[in-house]
């Protein structure tokens, strides 16, 4: 009995028609609609006829779940480098359902050029490193940048009966093709041993190496004898030889073979056999970490887990602005995964572990190097609780443009930052200082109820009168007492608002700052500007929560005034038009953002003489005042661990340099009080004094000696248990 683990699969490979390119096709979709699991085209091998690759791309866009691609490509009839490009585009515009079959020749040549094309091929698919490079006499790379980042590499096989093929598959394919009808029953085996030889030889898990055989449509009917290839060869794979004529056989097949097939093999094999485990080739085995039990992954999160190597650690790795490589990155998709994956971090305390939302992190590290990290990002569900409460329930995972964008239909808004791309947890967890906060308030004062799975595992849910303590700590600064994995807001009536983009001519900034304060000392809180200014220039965005043309004029026409403007662009737009105005960015940020944060009541001259010597030090590339005030301020202090309820302005710089920007951002703390903690990155232990007053510091210690005492979730603005004064605060 020899069996590696493998999931049972039926494919069908469509034979070649140039005549009737179209009919192929047919084949392709009417074996997906009779439930085959794969469609593979023959490339052909003189030169002449259609290109498998072509109509697999051709097939995937009239198809929804069949797993698609050419098969036995020849190895040096193009650059592997574009074949690598051709599938993996194909494998992200189909969902994951590309593979690719490698074919060779017999010749020492044509065996060299297989060998080189399958590690260009895979080497273009890892996204650890930002350049690969592959020696080789038939296929190379110098310098390449691996890509796109897939959620799944393209599966390799090779097509092929020699023992130097079946030697190459153990070594280094995700699985080899035999045809049945060339090497027989005994072949078969013989072709095994040498592929499981080869696979050992190279330190391989024989479980990475899935074993298919092609059949041609006449030799499909005897059940026991394809039991037995399962059973007793670890054949996981039938694909059948098909052309337009054979669709009864087809169906015959998956409708009365394969069901028997599968039974049989059930009943002969250990329970579970048949059940796979994911399994990771060896050269990606080699970059796991010697601190990280990377084989004690729960179940609920091995087949999402994504670890260096993989060909979807490009896109977890790092955050919108910060770079990581992390040891491992697990992406629960269920409230069960997020305490499965609580509990793994918690037999790892001592690594770094990061939790993630959306990725933005620039306060949390929401990455790391050599960690872990808990990314939520597939808990997005948007629900509507109750239409006449305006309730609805939102995952940690979400985008807030998804979020808009969700609200939209009904006339709702939630205010929620300045980006739609951001992820609901984080944001939902420090404040959520937005364009409506001044008419509506913080994000926070919107929510009514919040499930977290705290240090220990346990899910809980807090509001005013159930965990209040928790509910009261989790509004501003949640990440220091578990993993969100769902809010309960509710929203507002919101009709369409006015957005302004205003842009100015201010080679004084200091007389502009001060002029800027004024305005919006006198202007009502149904309008919230945000203002980024340079040297010589200001911006600003800002929004009216009026659908009245005259309303929203009148509020901006004082803004229009500070000094000349040089551009301008008021329009009447649904919020969920702001939210998504700007389009998805990669998550590939590099090294760490050096971000300041301070609150202000007012812009004093003091305030506005330090900002304009910070911004022509050229030290901070980015200055932005968000207003506050309004709506935020009518919340009591104390209510909310966010405790600056009474500052009217935000400030946030960014700056290349932390030595560089602190010497001129130092003076501006100076001249005000308090931080928000989400555009904060300095580590001092001073900032969590900054972040929080003392009655607010001292309350959430407790709180979190008693839901998180050995530290545990220590990412964003981390405080020490009361009882742990030995461990950094920072």
């Amino acid at each position: 009995m020899t069996h590696y683990g493998h999931d049972l699969r039926f494919g069908v490979e469509v034979l070649d028609a140039v005549e009737a390119p179209g009919a192929m096709v047919e084949v392709a979709v009417q074996a997906e609609q009779l439930g085959y699991d794969l469609v593979a085209f023959a490339e052909p091998v003189d030169g002449g006829g259609l290109e498998g690759s072509t109509l697999a791309a051709w097939t995937a866009a009239r198809t929804n779940t069949v797993q698609v691609g050419g098969a036995q490509l020849p190895s040096a009839a193009q650059p592997a480098s574009v074949v690598a490009r051709s599938a993996m585009s194909l494998q992200l515009l189909s969902g994951g359902r590309a593979m690719l079959v490698l074919g060779s020749g017999s010749t020492a040549e044509e065996l060299e050029a297989l060998e080189q094309a399958v590690a260009v091929i895979q080497a273009l698919q890892d996204t650890t490193h930002d350049q690969v490079s592959q020696a080789g006499t038939h296929h190379r790379l110098d310098g390449a940048e691996p890509g796109p980042a897939l959620e799944r590499e393209v599966p390799l096989w090779l097509a092929g009966s020699s023992d130097a093929v079946a030697a190459l598959a153990g070594r280094a394919a995700d699985g080899l093709m035999v045809d049945l009808d060339v090497v027989g029953v005994e072949g078969l085996a013989h072709t095994n041993r040498v592929l499981d030889r080869a696979g050992v030889e190279a330190g391989r898990k024989l479980a990475e190496i899935r074993r298919s055989v092609t059949l041609s449509s006449a030799d499909v009917v005897d059940v026991p004898d394809l039991v037995s290839l399962v059973v007793d060869h670890g054949v996981s794979s039938f694909v059948l030889r098909a052309g337009i004529e054979d669709l009864a056989r087809l169906r015959t097949f998956i409708e009365e073979v394969a069901p028997a097939v599968r039974a049989g093999a059930e009943r002969a094999l250990p329970p579970g056999v048949l059940r796979p485990r994911r399994a990771r080739r060896a050269d990606v085995r080699a970059l796991r970490r010697p601190d990280i039990a990377y084989d004690d992954v729960p179940e609920t999160l091995i087949e999402t887990a994504v670890e260096p190597g993989d060909a979807a650690f490009g896109r977890v790795r790092s955050t919108y602005l910060r770079g990581g490589n992390p040891g491992l990155v697990l992406r629960p998709r269920s409230v069960q995964g997020v305490a499965d994956a609580v509990g793994f971090a918690r037999s790892h305390l001592h690594l770094p572990l990061g939790i993630r939302s959306g990725g933005h992190g620039i306060s949390g590290r929401s990455t790391n190097n050599g960690g872990l990290v808990i990314d939520v990002g597939g808990l997005n569900d948007i629900t509507i609780l109750d239409e006449t409460a305006r309730q609805v329930r939102v995952g940690p995972g979400a985008r807030w443009r998804d979020v808009a964008t969700a609200l939209q239909p009904y006339g709702w808004a939630l205010t929620s930052g300045d980006y739609g791309g951001v992820g609901v947890g984080g944001l939902a967890t420090a404040g959520g200082i937005g364009f409506l906060s001044r008419k509506h308030g913080l994000t926070i004062d919107h929510l009514r109820a919040v499930e977290m799975v705290l240090a220990d595992g346990t899910l809980v849910r807090a509001n005013q009168t159930e965990n209040a303590e928790l509910f009261w700590a989790a509004r501003g600064a949640g990440a220091n007492f578990g993993v969100a994995v769902a809010f309960e807001f509710e929203v507002d009536e919101v009709d369409e608002v006015g957005w302004a983009q205003l842009a100015f001519q201010a080679p004084d900034p200091a007389a502009y700052l001060e002029a800027f304060g004024r305005v919006v000392a006198s202007t009502p809180r149904e309008t919230t500007p945000f203002l980024i200014l340079g040297q010589g220039v200001a911006q600003l965005m800002a929004m009216v929560d009026s659908s009245d043309p005259d309303v929203i004029v009148s509020q901006l026409e004082p803004f229009a005034e500070i000094a000349p403007l040089v551009q301008q662009q008021v329009v009447l737009t649904p919020y969920a038009a702001v939210m998504n105005m700007f389009p998805e960015t990669p998550q590939n940020g590099r090294g760490e953002p050096v971000s300041r944060s301070t609150f202000t009541r007012e812009i004093t001259p003091g305030f506005a003489s330090a900002s304009a010597d910070l911004i022509r030090s050229g030290a901070a590339h980015w200055y932005q005042i968000r207003t506050v005030g309004g709506a935020v301020a009518d919340v009591p202090s104390d209510a909310t661990a966010y405790a600056h309820r009474d500052a009217n302005f935000a400030l946030t710089v960014m700056g290349a340099n932390a030595q560089r920007l602190d010497r001129w951002f130092e003076p501006l703390r100076r001249q005000s009080q308090g931080l928000y903690l989400s555009f904060e990155s300095d580590p001092n232990p001073e900032r969590l004094t900054d972040a929080f007053p003392p009655a607010t510091l001292n309350r959430l210690r407790r709180l979190k000696a008693q839901l998180d005492p050995h530290n545990l979730f220590r990412d964003n603005f981390n405080f020490t248990p009361t009882h742990d004064t030995a461990r950094n605060a920072s």
